[in-house]
């Protein structure tokens, strides 16, 4: 009983797909995104009330939603960045959602991925979002500068057939004015690592699975680490403090992330998709996957002795560590494809699987570590 334990909490079947789930920072409200079996957008606000969740506000759009994300906002404001399937990227003020503070065509197809930075919680740097589309297409947005984006890494053919659909997007390395970096994973497996500052390819490489989820430990520090997730149980984590030309970052791969977890312990099965990652706000060597067999895993990044392996030949080459498992549930029947912990309560979090339900889940003993 000293292990941290995932425990459901509220459990709530919805009539419709939940697609992304989020928190409302500095509450006891999250909010669930998705799409209605009619094809339109829906967002429903929901707080917490005691051993249930009240339901807020339902807000209706068009298009069906894919994704969201509050990085980009202020804690004044608390405004929420959506990306549909129509290509549309708005910013919604949930107090009064009929008037979008942006609201910009920002893809030719969906809006697979978005994530913001340069809000409430991070003091340097403009307030941007990026969204990845499956047109293949990465665009980094500023809302203050219209409706053109600040950024657009477009693929070198123009032929959209050819082009490789851009699964997920994530910030950072924004520790000053002047540093910011932009991680895209793509169908084919492809994982690419943009230069904000200098308008360039900094890193790249290929994995042998299309990658499902990628996040940095954390936006506002020097690249520390970031989580890679892909199809057929691919976990991967890269050290990113030493980097070597030819060898690229160092790091350490699971190959039993997405294999199922009997009740006694033991990995069996085959493997299935590890569809989301996401660290603990509160420990960043603390993270979570959520898994195609319904599972979420909870995980703990172990430093090694020495970060890095002095090289005078060719240069300095980063050591990775370990990756152990601290907690295995099984939630549902279909996959965990979106997560969320709470950035006020350490061990809270919110959970959406392809049952149409969302789960609250809280952890326990994750102060220990």
């Amino acid at each position: 009983m000293d292990k941290p334990r995932m425990i459901e909490y509220i459990s709530k079947n919805l009539d419709y797909t939940v697609f992304d789930v989020k928190w409302i920072p500095c509450s006891a409200k999250f909010i669930v995104v998705g799409v209605r079996p009619k094809g339109s957008g829906i967002i429903q606000i929901y707080e917490l009330n005691g051993a249930d969740v009240d339901l807020i506000k339902t807000i209706e759009k068009k298009n069906a939603l894919k994704c969201s994300t509050f990085g980009a906002s202020t804690l004044r404001h608390r405004h929420l960045a959506v990306g549909d399937y129509a290509g549309r990227m708005m910013i919604i003020d949930l107090e009064r959602p009929d008037l979008a503070v942006y609201n910009v065509e920002a893809h030719k197809q969906i809006i697979n991925s978005i994530d913001g930075i340069g809000g409430a919680q991070l003091n340097c740097g403009a307030p941007e979002i990026v969204t990845g589309g499956k047109d293949g297409v990465v665009k980094v947005w500023d809302p203050r500068q219209g409706s053109d984006p600040v950024v657009n890494i477009e693929p070198e053919s123009s032929d959209a057939q050819s082009c490789r659909d851009c699964w997920t997007v994530a910030f950072g390395d924004s520790h000053s004015n002047e540093e910011r970096k932009v991680a895209a994973g793509y169908d084919n497996g492809d994982l690419k690592m943009f230069d904000l500052r200098n308008l360039d390819v900094y890193w790249e490489t290929s994995l042998k699975n299309g990658i499902c989820s990628i996040e940095f430990d954390r936006k506002d520090i020097k690249m520390n680490k970031f989580g890679v997730t892909t199809l057929e149980g691919g976990l991967y984590v890269y050290d990113l403090r030493t980097f070597h030309k030819e060898k690229g970052f160092a790091y350490v791969q699971e190959k039993n992330a997405g294999r199922s977890v009997g009740t006694n312990g033991v990995i069996s099965g085959p493997k299935s998709t590890v569809w989301c990652i996401k660290h603990c706000p509160q420990n960043r060597d603390i993270f979570v996957t959520g898994g195609g067999t319904g599972s979420v895993r909870l995980w703990q990044y172990q430093y090694p002795e020495k970060r890095r392996q002095e090289n005078s030949s060719s240069g300095d080459v980063g050591v990775a560590g370990t990756i152990k498992m601290l907690h295995a549930s099984t939630l549902s029947t279909q996959p965990v494809h979106c997560f969320d912990w709470s950035p006020d309560k350490l061990g809270l979090a919110v959970a959406g699987s392809l049952d149409q339900a969302f789960r609250v889940i809280l952890t326990t003993k994750l102060n220990c570590y």
